[in-house]
């Protein structure tokens, strides 16, 4: 029981979620016209680029077999954010990554671009802001949420509800149609770290400039692991040069429970054995760094991500579910709202597994954000509506920031054309993207 007085507040569209999908989305909504609020838990935006740390924006570029310079497929809020990145120095070059390309940026710079992006739009931001359940007007129709403050509880009510949660938590909370991984099954989440005093120099010379670590790397780490003195779980890992000198962003950790249970961080248990195991692991993977690799001999931890990275939870149920097969055979739809390039990159068991799409992009479907029943209400982020392999290549920052371009701007039409969310069409709503500059063929 909350005994203070309830705070209530109107608006266009509220969203629940600040990482790259509810940035874009409120951002879009916000240069409509439209009122907008944004909340947040975190005192920051990002979501798993910054909370998580995962430090890079995939999903920009066409993988290739022979070409070694990067081929852009994505543009729209994404190209902006970059270039706002870019601008302030907190991104690098265009990195290696296997067959294609990607960015690590700076988190610090990457909240103050989102910070600036949605003061000067009009945004409303409140952080330190949990949501703890959903308005609704009978079984169907969405009206807002309710959240947490240090002030004390809110009561928003909005003409259009956005989950960009990440987890899918106010499709949960309506009771709309949801599902799980695959039979609940949810890939690995990941405790990601800087390591500083790095001699890139030498590090790079020796390895090379795939940030994807070189198959001797990997059989460094499994004979570290099978002689005892080691704890190394993970033998394909990627290590990235960052914005700062002598630094490297480390995707190394493969976080299992105590009693090497597969962990989704849906349950509080789960989630909370995340976090403890992950910071073991950071210890673990950054000592044998300094033993075991050329140019970090004298390198140290400079700190974790904020909380562990999560790849995948709970995802909605849409209209469209984006499948296996739409993914690996790069299918094109006319209702395609965001393209995506990306590979299929499945963290689960030892050895994370992906599949390249080769010069070429598949685009996903308005059909994937809308719930086949419920009004007032749509999805944006990586709790799309998506198969498990296929969710394994769509959930990454590139197209969350398209994500949300897109239902952002299905919110403002919405809103000024008094159509309910789920009546947009999927071809008319890319029209209106490739005005904003999408570029979707």
């Amino acid at each position: 029981m909350d005994r203070r007085e309830q705070i209530s507040l109107r608006t266009d569209v509220v969203i629940a979620g600040g990482g790259a999908a509810g940035v874009a989305a409120a951002v879009t909504a916000a240069r409509r016209g439209l009122k907008v609020v944004l909340l947040e838990r975190y005192g920051f935006c990002g979501g798993g680029a910054v909370a998580g740390l995962s430090g890079t924006i995939c999903g920009m570029y066409a993988a290739s077999n022979t070409s070694n310079v990067p081929q852009q497929v994505v543009f729209g809020f994404a190209d902006e954010f970059l270039r706002l990145l870019r601008d302030c120095g907190g991104l690098t070059s265009a990195l290696k990554y296997g067959k294609t390309f990607t960015h690590v940026h700076d988190p610090y710079i990457w909240r103050c671009v989102a910070d600036k992006l949605l003061v000067d739009s009009g945004v409303t931001v409140i952080y330190h802001a949990t949501v703890t359940g959903i308005l609704m007007d009978g079984q169907e129709k969405v009206e807002g949420v309710l959240a947490y403050s240090k002030q004390g509880p809110l009561e928003i009510r909005a003409k259009v509800t956005i989950d960009a949660s990440g987890d899918a938590d106010l499709i949960a909370m309506a009771n709309l149609p949801s599902f799980v991984g695959k039979n609940g099954a949810v890939q690995n989440p990941t405790m990601i770290f800087r390591l500083q005093g790095v001699d890139c120099e030498r590090f790079l010379g020796e390895y090379g400039l795939d940030t994807i670590m070189p198959v001797s790397v990997s059989e460094l780490i499994q004979r570290a692991n099978s002689s005892g003195q080691y704890k190394l779980p993970r033998a394909k890992i990627w290590l990235f040069p960052t914005t700062h000198p002598n630094e490297l962003l480390c995707n190394t950790t493969r976080v299992i429970g105590p009693d090497g249970r597969e962990l989704n961080p849906l349950f509080y248990q789960d989630f909370t054995d995340a976090e403890i195991e992950g910071r073991k692991q950071v210890a673990e993977y950054a000592r044998f760094f300094k033993d075991a690799l050329t140019g970090c001999e004298h390198s140290y931890i400079a700190d974790t991500a904020p909380q562990v990275g999560v790849r995948q939870t709970r995802q909605a149920l849409g209209r469209v579910v984006l499948s296996n097969d739409d993914v690996i055979h790069a299918r094109k739809s006319a209702d395609g709202i965001v393209r995506s390039p990306w590979p299929i990159e499945l963290h689960t068991g030892a050895k994370p597994r992906v599949e390249w799409i080769i010069d070429d992009f598949y685009e996903v479907p308005y059909g994937c954000f809308v719930p086949p029943r419920g009004v007032g209400i749509l999805v944006a982020g990586r709790c799309l509506s998506a198969e498990h392999e296929a969710v394994a290549s769509a959930r990454v920052t590139a197209q969350c920031f398209g994500y949300g371009e897109a239902i952002g701007l299905a919110a403002a039409i919405s809103v000024q054309q008094n159509v309910p969310p789920d009546r947009i069409e999927g071809h008319a709503l890319r029209t209106e993207l490739n005005k904003l500059g999408a570029q979707l063929a």
